[in-house]
């Protein structure tokens, strides 16, 4: 599913969707969850939508940094943007999400890709 699109109405508060209600506490305090996951922690709860299923055999310290930015970049590039095989592609901003987009854009072909951030130091990493 697209988190995005799913959850984009309850991203902000920290609770369920479902009731509204956070699952942990702590001193009888409730813990709110960010964006829906919270997911630093060996067990969570989550809605659905905010699962991947992630093969088993998968190292975990590299597929930790495929969030949303990642498929909403690449998604981008390959699902909407469609360049075709041979084409320039220019990116703008070179955070996770532009990244992945740049990368998309190589998976597509792109014969040349041009990376535009206004951090200058991006350039370098």
């Amino acid at each position: 599913s697209n988190m995005c699109d799913l959850l984009r109405i309850n991203t902000d508060r920290g609770t369920m969707l479902n009731d509204g209600k956070t699952r942990f506490s702590k001193d009888g305090k409730p813990i709110y969850h960010f964006l829906g996951t919270s997911t630093f922690s060996e067990y969570t709860v989550v809605h659905s939508g905010c699962v991947a299923k992630i093969n088993p055999d998968a190292p975990l310290d590299k597929v930790c940094v495929l969030s949303c930015g990642i498929s909403t970049g690449m998604g981008a590039t390959l699902n909407v943007a469609k360049p075709k095989k041979g084409m320039s592609v220019a990116v703008f901003g070179l955070g996770a999400v532009g990244l992945a987009a740049a990368e998309g854009a190589r998976i597509a072909g792109a014969s040349r890709i041009i990376g535009i951030d206004l951090n200058a130091s991006r350039a370098n990493e």
